[in-house]
């Protein structure tokens, strides 16, 4: 599992609007988003299943949340398994977005 460190990169494909996790320049994973102005919503994740198991997916959810601060996006997590990630890593609570109305 610690090669698969070294092996693997997270890239932004906008034209499927969604980014990609590669494992030796073979996607493995992705996440599909929409823009918003200000913000990112993350719709789906997913790991092809003979990858699960492996960190990958928690791998992808870090790379895409750190995208989203770099890019000064606030995030609206629709997908469960960005919105569990957030639960269980309160370092990126400040990117979640906050409905100022409610």
């Amino acid at each position: 599992m610690a090669d698969d460190d070294a092996r693997t990169r997270v890239v932004d494909n906008p034209e499927r609007k969604r980014f990609e996790l590669l494992l030796d320049e073979v996607v493995v994973g992705f996440v599909i988003y929409r823009l918003r102005p200000g913000q990112i919503v993350f719709i789906h994740t997913e790991i092809q299943p003979e990858f699960e198991g492996r960190g990958l997916g928690s791998r992808l959810a870090a790379a895409v949340l750190a995208t989203a601060r770099d890019r000064g996006l606030a995030v609206v997590p629709d997908c469960p398994f960005i919105a569990a990630y957030l639960r269980h890593h309160p370092e990126y609570a400040d990117l979640v977005y906050r409905d100022q109305a409610g």
